[in-house]
Parts: C-alpha cells; structure tokens; sequence
C-alpha cells in the first residue's frame, strides 16, 4: 500500500489543509494500492501563494541558470524513468511495454526538444522598425493534467512553464497519483528554488475551480474533456487569465483506394487501440473510399481480431484494462448504443473478454457500415471502439473527416502525395498523420474547434507561456 498524504509546496513535503480521502486503485486487479490525501481551497492558497513569491526571483533568472536546471532534470528522470513507468502501470492500467517505450518514454523525449527549442530561441528581438521585443514570464501558471497519458502532459506544461521563468502550481488527475508524485521528487532532486513548482492533490471541482478561479494565477493550462475545459475556462474569466485547453477528439482516418491497404488498414486499427483506446487524438474514425470499402473492413477484421488483451505487468504488445468502473460503464455503453444504432458489429461488443472477469477489460471493438450521424461517430467514446464509414470521392472524405466538433488529428492514407496535400490543407485539423507517420517531440500538438486552443510541445509550447513587451530603442 502506498499513501499519498503530501503535497509539495514551497520546496517542501507538507500536510494538506483538506481531509477528504480516495483509493488509489489497481485497474487490471480492482484492488486498492494506496490512499490518497485531497486538497482543497486553502491548500491551493498556500501554493499559489508560495509560486507568487518564487516569482519575484525565479521570473528573472538568467536563461543561463534555468537550462542548467533543466538540464540536471533530463539526468534525473532518464535514471528514473523505469520507477516512472512501474507507477503508471499501476495506477492506470498502461501495459508494461507501453509505459516503457511511450508514456515514461514522453518525459525525457519532451524535455530533451525542449532544451533543444529553448537554446534556438532569443528572449529578446529587434523589429524591422528598429523597436524591441523581449518575451517574458507571465507569471503564476495553474496547470491540470489527466489521466491517461500522466507524464506525456505534465512534461507538456511543467518544462515550457519553468523554462520561460514562470512559477507553477500542478493537479495532476487525482487518479493518477503515483506518477506524478514521483515527478515531484525529481524536480526537487533537481534543486529547483522553493517556491517554483508546487503540487496539489485534488478533484476538478473542489481544487481544480479553486486554482481557475484564484486572482493571483496568471495562466491556465488544461488537458482533458471540454466539458471540464468549458468550465476552467469560464472560471478564468473573472480575472482574464490566458487559458490554454487541450481537449478532446474524434479524429479521422482517411484512406483511398490507392493507399497500401495491407499495412494502412490494420495500422489504423492498432493504433486506434493503443493504450486501451484512452488517446485524445487516437484514429477513431476510419474512412475508406467505397471501391475498396469491403476489403478494408476484412483487414480491419482481422487486425481487430488479433488484437491481444492481457496484463499489464507482462511485456508485449496487448492493451491492458480501462483504466477505472466509470470508464468501462461508458464504454459498454456506447457499445451498446452502437448496437441500437443499426451499426453493423464485426468483432468485440459488450461485456469482458474471456479470461478478464476481473479488472476493467473491454473487447477491442469494430463497428462496420456506420454512416456519420451516429452517436458512435461523433461522440468521443475513449475506448477500443473503432467505427468504419465508407465514402465516395475526395470531397465526400473531406466533409466527412471535418463534420464533428472536434479537430485535433486527422490521418491520410494515399499514394498521390498531390492528393495527400490538398486534403491536408483542407482538414481542420491540428496535426495530421500521413501514410502511417506521425510528428515527433518538439513539433506543436493543439487542436481546432473543440478540441481546444494552444499548442504544447517545442518552440511554441514555450510561446504559450511568455508576455510580449515592446519597446524604442534607448536615446538619451
């Protein structure tokens, strides 16, 4: 059993001011592995007014000394990053493989691009007309991070906030405890200035509204549903923060009949399906151009059907569980819904694989024959659900790929790069995939629409937390 019951504020572990308490549960067993102290407002005070003070300080620290800190924390979570991906399998289901190569992985990967884009970026400017520019902190950042990739976003909003000289108060999901308690202590092992990072325990509503809300935060950075980041955003409005949201996604997988099916079609599905179908930017959506439509859904059945569920402790390439009860009751019921919709079912349904009984384990899921309409296509069901929509012509794949409120990824699958890059351009979409490639660490992540506003990662996650001050040149 491990017991959370202290929050790192002002350099140092102290007791929370909050006395309500949560399990901190096992998703694959059910079983309790720790208990889990939350905050409340007054905590979030003493934070908030530990990070105002460290401002004063750290927010004119020579760039010099903030890398040097960085730096020592890229040594400090690469020696660490196996303790890293132990406590995310245990706290959220994450096989082992994949916490490993992805998600404690994202740590160091995130941090190493940003030292890179930090050292290529000039914290002062001199404009054509001879005025001068130079970005600086904007000062107390609140920063809220999920569940499902722990590390991936509070490396995204951690390191850009420190490194451009702000100071931060953390709530991380409260959910996920033992990641980001142990990201704590690698930051104070780095020897960062008391004050500069602090990290509260807590729910959205209780905590989270609390640091939105506060007068003396000057920035909000959220990941997670917009239902939540309608309601950060509409908190931080009584004091006209900078709100930076990373919401959710529906996102397209288009591919035409010219595209290599044999790798395209179950690529899709795997990728779908990674981590549990719990990513804001998974390919949930699979598009098929109708000449090939019917080959594409028995690739796609096959990849489905050797798609592996196991535990999460044992190496290799299976999904684990979702990670918790409300989760799965979602899942199972869009599933369901689905069903009543008409969609033809191909492989999965409802209920638990066999075997699985115990934890929250689904079955990877294929749905056929969908058409756009359906709740299934539109709602962001964040399980291994995979829909499949025929289409007709480039412009039908377009209206198709573009008709949800979300627009984080898109994918595209052909081999016309011409093709490829007029669909691109018309995709409202914040980061596209091509012929099965992805962007690496460093490039921006942000979606349109719904899916929020703000990029993380590189050069411009570090521009979401400057100010922009312009001055003439000094005559005397």
């Amino acid at each position: 059993m491990t017991d959370i019951n202290r929050f790192y504020i002002n350099g140092a572990w102290v007791a929370p001011q909050g006395t309500q308490t949560m399990p901190i549960l096992n998703p694959a067993t059910n079983r309790q592995i720790g208990m889990l102290m939350l905050g409340d407002a007054a905590d979030v005070d003493r934070a908030v007014a530990a990070a105002k003070a460290a401002f004063e300080s750290w927010g004119f620290t020579p760039k010099a000394e903030r890398r040097a800190f960085l730096a020592r924390l890229l040594a400090i979570s690469e020696a660490r990053e196996e303790e890293m991906a132990q406590a995310i399998t245990a706290e959220m289901g994450a096989p082992i493989t994949l916490s490993r190569e992805q998600q404690a992985a994202s740590g160091t990967g995130h941090l190493r691009a940003f030292l890179d884009a930090f050292d290529a970026m000039d914290e002062e400017e001199t404009l054509p007309n001879g005025d001068i520019i130079s970005y600086e902190p904007i000062g107390v950042c609140g920063l809220i991070t999920p569940w499902n990739w722990p590390i991936n976003q509070i490396a995204l909003k951690v390191i850009p906030a420190l490194a451009t000289g702000n100071t931060c108060v953390l709530k991380p999901s409260e959910h996920t405890p033992l990641s980001a308690r142990l990201y704590a202590e690698m930051i104070h092992e780095a020897g960062f200035p008391k004050g500069v990072f602090n990290l509260v325990f807590g729910d959205g509503p209780t905590v989270g509204s609390a640091l939105s809300k506060h007068p003396d935060v000057a920035m909000m950075s959220f990941t997670g549903s917009t239902r939540a980041g309608i309601s950060v955003t509409r908190n931080a409005a009584e004091s006209i923060k900078r709100v930076a949201l990373e919401l959710g996604g529906k996102s397209p997988n288009i591919i035409f009949a010219d595209a290599d099916l044999e790798a395209r079609v179950p690529e899709g599905v795997f990728e779908c399906f990674s981590n549990t179908g719990q990513s804001c930017n998974a390919p949930t959506r699979m598009l098929v151009e109708r000449s090939v439509y019917d080959r594409a859904v028995t690739l796609a059945a096959q990849a489905a059907r050797s798609q592996a569920v196991g535990d999460p402790l044992k190496e290799g390439d299976h999904i684990g569980p979702l990670f918790d009860q409300i989760q799965y009751d979602r899942v199972q019921a869009m599933i369901q819904k689905g069903l009543d919709e008409g969609a033809r079912l191909v492989v999965g349904g409802t209920g638990k694989p066999d075997g699985f009984e115990t934890g929250w384990y689904v079955k990877p899921t294929l749905f056929a024959d969908v058409t756009n309409d359906m709740d299934i296509a539109q709602q962001e069901i964040f399980g291994p659900v995979l829909v499949m929509i025929p289409f007709d012509s480039e412009d039908d794949a377009i209206a198709i790929a573009n008709d949800t409120p979300f627009g984080l990824d898109a994918y595209v699958s052909t081999a016309d790069e011409a093709r490829a890059l007029r669909v691109v351009r018309r995709l409202r979409a914040g980061g596209i995939h091509i012929n099965g490639r992805a962007t690496d660490y460093g490039s921006p992540f942000g979606g349109f629409k719904q899916s929020g506003n703000g990029r993380e990662g590189g050069a411009h996650g570090l521009t979401e937390f400057y100010e922009v001050k312009v001055r003439p040149p000094f005559q005397a």
